[in-house]
């Protein structure tokens, strides 16, 4: 079942688990359900404490159906679509293997996350291909987000490390 948010396109699904004594059984997406296609794919691996992201593709924006399969994570989405009545906002979630829920992210949004378990593996379906040279990362900890990460501890990418903050990402933008 669709959860709605106050983000427009921006929702989770509670997913379905099956149990028994062999483990469970769970569906993570029916794209008939949800309306969106999705040709790519991807898996992430993150150490308790990492944050990936902030994340998006200037051209050719990916929406992303966001499942932890084991783990939890702190899942954050800023919309940057420019007409958009909640543009400059974040939407935070806690995705994790337990509460089964999936979050769609629409094109248009950075996206990232702080790892909070030991191990934690992430499955990304995007509607659309990765194109790197569109990548770019803002800054998790810019101020005008005013995201309160949960972990003090941080590890990141040498490419988050230098990413944009959210007002040289809209000076790009002009």
């Amino acid at each position: 079942m669709i959860n709605k948010t106050e983000f427009n396109d921006l929702f989770f699904l509670k997913k379905k688990i099956y149990k028994d004594k062999r483990g469970y059984f769970t569906e993570i997406i029916r794209e008939k359900v949800i309306k969106k296609k999705f040709p790519f794919l991807v898996m992430s691996f993150s150490k308790k404490y990492v944050i990936r992201g902030l994340h998006l593709q200037t051209k050719n924006p990916q929406g992303k159906f966001i499942s932890v399969i084991k783990g939890k994570i702190f899942d954050v989405a800023i919309d940057l679509r420019q007409n958009s009545k909640t543009y400059g906002k974040v939407y935070k979630s806690i995705l994790s293997e337990e509460n089964s829920k999936s979050l769609f992210v629409p094109p248009g949004f950075a996206h990232g996350f702080q790892a909070l378990s030991d191990e934690n593996y992430v499955i990304y379906s995007c509607t659309r291909y990765r194109n790197a040279k569109s990548e770019i990362s803002l800054k998790y900890d810019d101020k005008d987000f005013k995201i309160k990460w949960p972990l003090k501890k941080k590890i990141l990418s040498e490419k988050d490390k230098s990413a944009l903050s959210f007002r040289e990402y809209e000076m790009l933008k002009k």
